[in-house]
């Protein structure tokens, strides 16, 4: 059974490199040249030009939903913004739920952020919100994320061909998933 509270009361998770927070109006700046960056666009397959006033709207009506879980992840130290995440399209019947993360700037890449980041909301969506399983996009050719998120438990269950046209060239999306099961296994 799902704990909609657990999605609605946003919590604060704290790893040892990452502390993810709820995303806020103070997040804005930062969500914004993160949407700017070519190379988070292209890994996100974002066409769409992100406007500052809808980071606005977005940063600012994100918190206290009962249907998704949407959190910056932060520095631990200073607070400085390297990202964010959701667990979206919650389904309670099906217990389960996606999930999206992006790093705001590549230079964050190989430090384990990423991992950190998805380990901590893997176990507060199975511990807290009751979730059986959590699936997710991810284009063919990111294969640092697909390394990160085979670490983290998830495996391949599809293959989404042509799903992204990105300067003229088709590429795939692969269709991971991890289960309560199958993560507690490990």
């Amino acid at each position: 059974m799902i704990n909609s509270s657990a999605l609605r009361d946003t919590p604060t998770l704290v790893g040892k490199r990452v502390r993810l927070v709820p995303l806020a109006p103070e997040h804005t700046d930062a969500y914004f040249a993160a949407s700017l960056d070519e190379e988070v666009r292209r890994l996100t397959g974002n066409h769409r030009h992100l406007t500052y006033e809808r980071a606005r709207e977005w940063c600012a009506t994100r918190a206290g939903r009962g249907d998704r879980l949407d959190l910056a992840i932060t520095e631990p130290r200073d607070g400085r913004y390297l990202g964010e995440l959701s667990v979206y399209d919650v389904s309670p019947e099906n217990e389960s739920a996606g999930y999206r993360i992006a790093l705001s700037a590549i230079e964050f890449a190989g430090q384990g952020l990423g991992r950190e980041a998805t380990e901590l909301v893997l176990e507060h969506a199975f511990d807290r919100i009751g979730l059986h399983r959590v699936w997710l996009h991810v284009y063919a050719f990111n294969m640092r994320a697909i390394a990160v998120y085979r670490s983290c438990g998830f495996t391949v269950e599809g293959r989404l061909r042509d799903a992204l046209l990105w300067d003229g060239r088709r590429h795939d999306a692969l269709l991971m998933g991890v289960l309560r099961t199958a993560l507690r296994d490990t």
